[in-house]
């Protein structure tokens, strides 16, 4: 049966089966948007999926209520595969016109669509409210795992999403599986469940998804018997203080790799991992083990870099042995002197951080002392430190929060939802880590809320952040950078889940 259906497939993609087709043109509308559907189900189980969504669409013509809703549901689906926000936006509000969300699945994938938005606090409760009537449907407790761990509730996320795959084992879920296990700092098992993730890949309609994931195993398994990201208990359970100093709007504290040095590094909360140049990691000798994916603002957008093993990172008291490294190879040209080449952020090795900016001083520590705050945003580490604004008083989006970066930027998907247009384009000449981005402008009178805190007729900067975006599976609503940083004292605590600011 299944060979029958993939044969049907095919002679319909390719359009050699034009007696079928003319035959269901002769029939009528329900009839003809019923083939149209299981043309689209097909295209989409065989993970063809920019095709399912031309198909869906199109089978939205003439359908009958049943039918379109079968046909937004599917639409959905398939633009939050290929990462097309905008659209998943447009169609999540249709699905939920449509359905009421009153069934747990419609509600369940209106979730999804707020998760890959985005918009996390939201997603989480609405998973919450599909466990409460159905609490064995395993995309809601796969949604809910990854509330979970983008809170710090690892065990807990661990036994969410095992539930998901005992009852149906998804790529994606094994995916989620991995991530929490690497997060966890088991390479093993994370290797193992992405390992079952690829082979659930299509390799003929997915090949790049799985020779980047093949390469992230392979690192993965590289480390062997060694232990990632080891900080000695003793270490892990201090409070760390290390100076900085401020330097072309970057924080800069001065480091040790593998006993070499001191090399000065940006403390940069916007990448997932340490990042050294090339020619700083020959100098500390930490070499190339393979290749992954990477992507950023400017013109570039995906491309390979080399991935690498420190064997010891010191800053202040603080001592990181195994500590994965992504090397700037093959280097950028063109790079402005303003740019800074070596970085790394304590978030990436399961480490809290305040900053101090008129003190010069930042402190590390997996529980950061109490202090008081002025302000405390709900925070979501999902790979990266994220905070929920409200831009224009309606638009929820998400932000990076960024010390390595500068302005306070949007992304051209948030712009194009605001429907603003500046009174004069201005365009901008923007140098991100995928080379310059030509088609940053600067757009004047937006309003941007964070909780009571809030920026009225705010110049922000337009980024291209398409790329970042479909790498980290989410919308990137914008960043906050150093300006916006460097008024307070601020601390990302990630034992909490809060990110905390404090007027100087």
């Amino acid at each position: 049966m299944r060979l029958a259906a993939r044969a049907t497939l095919l002679a319909l993609a390719l359009g050699v089966a034009g007696p079928l087709i003319l035959a269901a043109n002769s029939t009528p509308d329900s009839a003809r948007v019923e083939t149209r559907l299981q043309l689209a189900d097909l295209l989409y189980g065989d993970q063809r999926f920019w095709e399912s969504v031309e198909a869906y669409d199109r089978a939205k013509e003439g359908a009958s209520p049943e039918q379109l809703l079968r046909a937004s549901s599917g639409l959905l689906r398939s633009l939050l595969r290929v990462a097309e926000f905008v659209r998943a936006e447009r169609e999540a509000e249709s699905l939920r016109r449509l359905s009421g969300l009153t069934e747990p699945e419609h509600k369940a994938l209106y979730a999804e669509a707020l998760w890959a938005l985005g918009v996390f606090p939201e997603a989480e409760r609405v998973y919450e409210e599909v466990l409460a009537v159905t609490p064995e449907m395993p995309l809601a407790r796969h949604g809910h795992a990854r509330g979970l761990a983008a809170r710090g509730y690892l065990n807990e996320a661990l036994v969410e999403v095992q539930a998901a795959i005992a009852a149906d084992d998804r790529p994606e879920f094994f995916h989620t599986l991995g991530s929490i296990y690497r997060r966890q700092r088991d390479y093993v098992l994370a290797a193992d469940a992405f390992e079952q993730y690829v082979s659930r890949l299509s390799p003929s309609r997915q090949q790049d998804k799985v020779q980047w994931m093949q390469s992230e195993i392979r690192f993965l398994r590289s480390f062997g018997d060694l232990e990632p990201v080891l900080i000695a208990p003793d270490l892990r359970a201090r409070v760390h203080t290390i100076p900085f100093r401020l330097e072309r709007e970057k924080v800069i504290v001065e480091a040790r790799v593998n006993g070499e040095g001191p090399i000065d590094l940006v403390v940069d909360t916007g990448t997932e991992q340490m990042v050294l140049a090339q020619e700083t990691a020959q100098m500390v000798g930490v070499r190339p083990i393979t290749t992954i994916l990477s992507a950023g603002v400017g013109d570039i957008g995906l491309r390979s870099l080399e991935m690498g093993r420190a064997d010891r990172l010191e800053v202040g008291t603080l001592t990181v042995d195994n500590l994965p490294a992504l090397i700037k190879n093959p280097p950028l040209e063109g790079l402005p002197e303003t740019r800074s080449k070596n970085a790394f952020s304590p978030l990436a090795f399961g480490m809290s951080v305040a900053i101090d900016y008129e003190s010069g001083l930042m402190t590390v520590a997996e529980a950061l002392p109490p202090q008081p705050a002025d302000i405390e945003l709900p925070m979501r580490f999902q790979r990266l430190a994220l905070v929920q604004g409200v831009l224009n008083g309606e638009h929820q989006k998400s932000f990076i929060v960024d010390t390595g970066g500068e302005v306070v930027s949007i992304s051209m998907s948030t712009a194009i939802t605001l429907g603003m247009q500046p009174p004069r384009h201005i365009p901008l000449r923007v140098f991100g880590t995928s080379g310059w981005d030509d088609t940053a402008y600067l757009l004047p009178g937006v309003n941007l809320g964070f909780d009571r805190l809030s920026y009225d007729n705010l110049s922000v900067v337009v980024l291209n952040l398409h790329r970042p975006s479909a790498l980290l599976g989410f919308h990137i609503g914008g960043i906050i950078g150093h300006r916006f940083l460097r008024d307070y004292r601020i601390a990302l605590d990630l034992s909490d889940s809060v990110f905390r600011l404090t007027e100087s």
